[in-house]
């Protein structure tokens, strides 16, 4: 994917203009998205500031509040009246110890109107198992392990205070709520401070709830913010809303990073207050401003890409027409022209452009003449290469048939050589059909098989529309002498194939032998020159192989091929070792013409982008 766009960035002009006017507007970018998020810290370090301040000062307020309560029960802890009364009652209750008991609750009841935190007092007498209260009464504590656990509050606490939730576990699935008839928190202290050897009485001051819950809640700033107020052992005194039990842990751990969450601590109690306030409510300014950035930036972006597009269309249009333009004359398409009606410096290029593409058809029109002559010299030096070679080889045949065999043999190849030449010569045609190709061949094979005392035997099976068809002349027999020579190597029982077909536009003929075959190493060295002899497309010349040592017979064949019948035409070779060798030419049907003159590599570009045109 990388490779694919860095590709597209260097070859589009259009791509790299809307990449730099882009890149101007990333720097714009930055900054609006940086100074908005700054602003949001900003803001939120100042609301953080600004509750902390505020939770700070009513947490004072809630400390001085619990001062006075405390006062308070010091001062009903040691009243002498309310002790005396207290004392007069013993273990057993009579007419005496009701009326003792109700003027300490008319008591109880004249002081809570004394401080507005207080919802209501109880007290715990114990020798009589007595619980006041000034909003139930009494009642007499029956369970002794109720009993229990009231004496053990009275003898661990001594003189000190301990304040105690409504949900305190007592024994027998009770709370403490539920024995002293309360809802809220109390301050739980022993009585008669200045005796402590004396029976273990217990003041019990609960706060109002509803007190505590308008003290905070005056603090909340937004109607989604909620506030809650905590116990030295982070136990929920009072809320405005239900998650009191679970934010504490939640804000320790910081868990939800959607809500602003501040936390402080009193001073003297260890009270706490937790302000949570979702982040949306706090960002509801900013977010809009955020918005507008995010609609300027895509602004900007839709504003650099039309600008990059008429930059494109101006400017770099032209100049990709102009490339496109010498592409397809690389190509060899020479009757291309741009259309031009700009006056500027591109309208100038564009028309030499157009001038000069004219002059170079002008050019090549004249000499093509020249090139093909050049291309049919080269031709006739390449088939020069040939005779000789064969003449040699001949000689050599009928030299060695001359020592093993009679002279009826001699003269029977001697018949077929002279055929073999007449036909060669062929009166100064270039083509046969073929039909008598293969007529033509067969007089060299039956010399080929007489010297090797008929080792081998041959097969033709030639396509019925295939036989009509033009083939220059002598391009089979180098392939059927490599058969012979290095493939069936004289062996008994040796069968050599002659095929043709024609498939997908294209005449395919075969040379095929059930010899010895070659080796991998062998057919790829093969391969591999063959691909470079086909590769060269510096002219018409550029087939010469100079200095070649071997593959004489495969390299004359590809080259004369792609001379007549252009870069289209293919020789291939395939081989199994002990399997013999089976080598193939492909010609384009389009090419194999009477009289078809030979096209260079230029020429038959240019031929087939022309075809292609039109």
């Amino acid at each position: 994917m990388f490779r694919w766009m860095y590709s597209q960035y260097t070859q589009k002009i259009q791509l790299r203009l809307t990449v730099y006017f882009l890149l101007l507007l990333l720097p714009l970018v930055i900054v609006s998205l940086y100074v908005n998020f700054r602003s949001q810290t900003v803001l939120l370090k100042q609301a953080e500031e600004r509750t902390r301040g505020a939770l700070t000062s009513s947490m004072d307020y809630i400390d001085l509040s619990l001062q006075n309560v405390e006062e308070f029960s010091t001062l009903v802890a040691t009243d002498t009246n309310m002790l005396r009364l207290l004392n007069q009652v013993g273990p057993s209750l009579t007419a005496q110890s009701y009326v003792n008991f109700a003027d300490i609750v008319k008591q109880l009841s004249s002081l809570t109107s004394i401080n507005h935190l207080i919802s209501h007092v109880a007290l715990y007498h114990s020798p009589s198992r007595m619980l006041l209260s000034t909003t139930q009464g009494g009642k007499r504590i029956e369970r002794p392990l109720h009993l229990l656990e009231l004496n053990t509050i009275a003898e661990t606490k001594g003189t000190g205070i301990v304040y105690m939730m409504p949900d305190t576990p007592f024994p027998e699935n009770e709370t403490f709520g539920s024995i002293t008839g309360t809802g809220s928190i109390s301050l739980v202290r022993t009585m008669d401070l200045n005796n402590p050897d004396r029976a273990p009485n217990l003041l019990m001051i609960s706060l109002n709830k509803e007190k505590l819950l308008d003290l905070i809640r005056s603090l909340l700033p937004s109607p989604g913010a909620q506030i809650y107020l905590y116990s030295d052992e982070g136990k929920l005194v009072t809320g405005t809303g239900d998650r009191g039990q679970t934010l504490l842990k939640e804000a320790e751990a910081g868990l939800d990073s959607e809500e602003f969450t501040v936390r402080v601590d009193s001073r003297y109690y260890k009270w706490s207050l937790v302000l949570v306030q979702p982040k949306a409510e706090l960002y509801r300014e900013t977010t809009m401003t955020r918005l507008y950035t995010y609609v300027i930036i895509g602004v900007s972006v839709i504003l650099a890409l039309l600008i990059s597009w008429a930059v494109y269309s101006g400017i770099a249009s032209p100049v990709q027409k102009l490339m496109k333009g010498m592409k397809w004359v690389g190509s060899g398409n020479f009757n291309i022209r741009l259309e031009n009606d700009r006056t500027d410096e591109l309208g100038f290029l564009t028309r030499s452009f157009n001038k000069m593409v004219e002059e170079q058809q002008y050019l090549i029109e004249n000499y093509y003449e020249q090139q093909l002559r050049l291309a049919h010299t080269e031709l006739k030096f390449l088939q020069s290469q040939i005779n000789p070679h064969f003449l040699y080889n001949t000689l050599d045949s009928i030299y060695w048939t001359a020592k093993n065999y009679d002279a009826e043999e001699i003269s029977e190849m001697v018949l077929n050589l002279s055929s073999f030449f007449r036909l060669s010569l062929g009166k100064g045609r270039e083509t046969f059909s073929l039909e008598e190709t293969v007529t033509h061949l067969h007089y060299y094979i039956r010399v080929q098989q007489l010297r090797f005392l008929d080792s081998f035997t041959v097969r033709y099976e030639l396509q019925e529309e295939s036989k009509k068809i033009p083939l220059l002349k002598l391009m089979l027999q180098p392939l059927v002498e490599n058969a012979i020579l290095h493939g069936l190597d004289s062996r008994q029982g040796g069968e050599l194939l002659i095929s043709s077909r024609i498939a997908e536009d294209r005449l395919r003929i075969a040379v095929q032998d059930n010899g010895k075959g070659m080796p991998p190493a062998r057919l790829a060295y093969i391969r591999s020159e063959l691909a470079r002899l086909a590769a060269l497309e510096a002219g018409p010349l550029s087939y010469l192989e100079h200095g070649a040592k071997d593959l004489y017979g495969l390299r004359n064949v590809s080259s004369r091929i792609k001379i007549w019948y252009g870069p289209e035409a293919e020789l291939t070779v395939d081989s199994s070792e002990g399997a013999g060798t089976t080598v193939t030419i492909s010609l384009p049907l389009n090419r194999c013409k009477d009289e078809f003159k030979p096209a260079s590599p230029a020429v038959a570009a240019t031929q087939q982008h022309e075809v292609k045109g039109t």
